[in-house]
């Protein structure tokens, strides 16, 4: 049974007597304990939070643009979500207290996850076809921009909206010819009710076109103001577990699965494998470190968000993401 929350207590030993009292901090993830998010877990095992000073609580998500309000509510002063809409909260919500502090996926996940059989080999099979989409999904939000940069006549594609637990059963079923998601969590769904590898097509929006980014760490900027060293040492101790996992994949699935016993270890492992070479280990971030972002290509993912989207307000870059909390250089992964 997958355990929602895991507390990370002062989880070293504590040598004689007495410890320096612990700063509590609740993070919220973007999904499910899966193999992306075992980083984060390392961190708690290898005991890199609590040499921070910090006792941190982790909790599953609903889907990278839910883990937005979460954290301009104040309900988590920190978590895992998507930058691109960040973005669109912002405008909609000006002065809302969240903006990105450290950037993880530098190449995102978003995705058209398709069926050979159903037709849907590339970009040029979409026109005239059948795709499901989550309206809550990250990816499904970045469709517009997408469909602008490929020239794809949208009014073409019947979408039928579907739940994040019925997707990957409905393209398994043949019911829809492709999905909306994440590439590592679409296709290795699909790979687990039976679908030949083979018959599946993974299209990256970031190879098509988009210039946008992906997760970052998202932080209220409110509890910000008076917590700026907390952050840091948070930013840190996650820093360290991205470069454990990245040294040691195993041991990462190894934490993850000591959470969610249910979880297929080697299934879970190719996911994570999946979004190391694909959307973390970037040439980008192994030249320039982790953490930070190419500021003029932001200004490009910005302008290609409002090809599908209207602004209601002038972007202003420096509110959705701050390096503040950043060393110079970000955080190394080699």
């Amino acid at each position: 049974m997958l355990h929602r929350t895991f507390v990370a207590a002062a989880a070293l030993a504590l040598t004689a007597g007495t410890a320096a009292a612990q700063t509590e901090l609740p993070f919220t993830l973007d999904w499910r304990f899966q193999g992306p998010q075992a980083p984060f877990f390392v961190s708690v095992d290898k005991g890199y939070f609590a040499e921070e000073g910090l006792e941190v609580s982790i909790e599953a998500g609903s889907g990278a643009a839910n883990t937005i309000p979460k954290i301009a509510t104040g309900a988590f002063p920190v978590g895992f979500g998507d930058i691109n809409a960040v973005i669109k909260f912002l405008d909609q919500n000006p002065g809302a207290p969240v903006t990105a502090v450290m950037m993880i996926y530098d190449k995102p996940a978003f995705a058209i996850i398709g069926r050979k059989s159903q037709g849907i080999e590339g970009v040029e099979d979409l026109e005239g076809s059948i795709l499901g989409a989550p309206p809550p999904d990250a990816a499904w939000a970045q469709f517009p921009a997408f469909a602008s940069a490929n020239d794809i006549d949208v009014s073409t594609i019947t979408v039928e909206p579907v739940g994040f637990p019925t997707r990957a059963p409905m393209l398994a079923e043949g019911q829809v010819d492709s999905v909306a998601g994440f590439s590592f969590s679409a296709v290795l769904d699909l790979k687990q009710l039976g679908v030949p590898e083979d018959d599946i097509s993974t299209i990256l929006m970031a190879d098509h076109g988009l210039e946008l980014f992906g997760n970052a760490i998202l932080v209220n900027t409110d509890w910000a103001e008076d917590n700026g060293e907390t952050i840091e040492a948070f930013l840190r101790a996650v820093a360290k577990g991205w470069v454990d996992t990245i040294a040691d994949p195993e041991g990462a699935i190894a934490s993850l699965i000591e959470r969610n016993p249910a979880a297929d270890p080697g299934l879970e492992l190719e996911r994570l494998q999946m979004a190391l070479e694909d959307n973390v280990m970037t040439d980008w971030v192994m030249e320039n470190g982790m953490g930070g972002i190419d500021p003029a290509r932001f200004e490009t993912a910005i302008a290609q968000i409002g090809e599908g989207y209207e602004f209601q307000n002038t972007p202003d870059a420096s509110l959705y993401f701050t390096d503040a909390y950043l060393p110079e250089g970000g955080f190394k992964l080699n």
